[in-house]
Formats: structure tokens, sequence, C-alpha cells
């Protein structure tokens, strides 16, 4: 790594903080005594098998967005999606193999919302297990309400 203002090489640690999925360093050039941030992210390759058989790699923000269309418009906050997708990306990491079905995260997702707003979980779920008429709901209002 290079210092971007002297591009010196001399560089030294000043101090390390880890976060879920990246460490911060604040460093210092020995050579300009300038400061700056770096950041490094931790990459697990996690693959995704899809119903077909497809795999493709595991994507945060498509997790977000699944938990977010479930709780919108519901008194929720941007901090209550992350901590769910963080929650579920840890176990997911956590598991022995680096491939997981969508059917394992839509199993977590379900688990999750049905814990913290049963509106949500409804949501969720009706598309989850893909509803095709109102007798489903009906069914999944029994499973939730017991």
């Amino acid at each position: 790594m290079d210092c971007p203002y002297c591009l010196s090489n001399e560089l030294r640690v000043l101090e390390s903080r880890d976060s879920v999925d990246s460490i911060r360093r604040r460093r210092e050039c020995q050579k300009c005594g300038k400061r700056f941030t770096t950041y490094e992210k931790i990459v697990i390759d996690l693959m995704v098998v899809k119903k077909d058989g497809r795999k493709e790699a595991f994507n945060m923000d498509k997790l977000k967005k699944g938990i977010s269309l479930a709780l919108e418009k519901r008194p929720f906050n941007v901090e209550d999606v992350d901590n769910i997708a963080i929650s579920i990306h840890r176990e997911l990491k956590n598991l022995k193999s680096h491939e997981v079905s969508s059917k394992t995260i839509g199993n977590k997702v379900i688990k999750k919302l049905r814990a913290l707003d049963p509106v949500a979980y409804m949501r969720f779920a009706s598309v989850y297990k893909d509803f095709e008429k109102a007798d489903d709901f009906k069914e999944e209002l029994k499973v939730l309400v017991k």
C-alpha cells in the first residue's frame, strides 16, 4: 500500500477497528506525516443455490430489499432491516458450506420477521410460499396465531 499523498510505502497503522464485514484502519505516512483511513472488506464467497439449480453470489442488497418490502409502511426503520440482514448473513457465514439454498435463506427471513412483525411476516410468506388463493392466507394465519 502506498500513501495517497506522496506515494511512499512507509506507512504505520495507528488504529484498527473491526466491524461486521470490514476492518477500518487509520494510517500515517512515515515520510510526509499525513494520515488517512483505509477499509478492508472481508469477502467470503457465499453462493446461493436457487430452486431451479442455478447458482449466484450472495447479495446482501437483495436480502435487504426483500426484508424492506415486507416491512414497507410498518413502524420500523432502516436499522431494523440492517440488523436482520446482518444477523442472517452471520448465520450463513457460520455454515460449513459455501453454498446455501435460497430456501434456507427464506426460512431464516421468515423466522426473523415472524418474531418482529406479523404483518411483515404474512407479506413475505405470501411471496416466499407462493400463495395462490385467499385460503392460503387463512391457513398461514392459523399457523401464525398458534
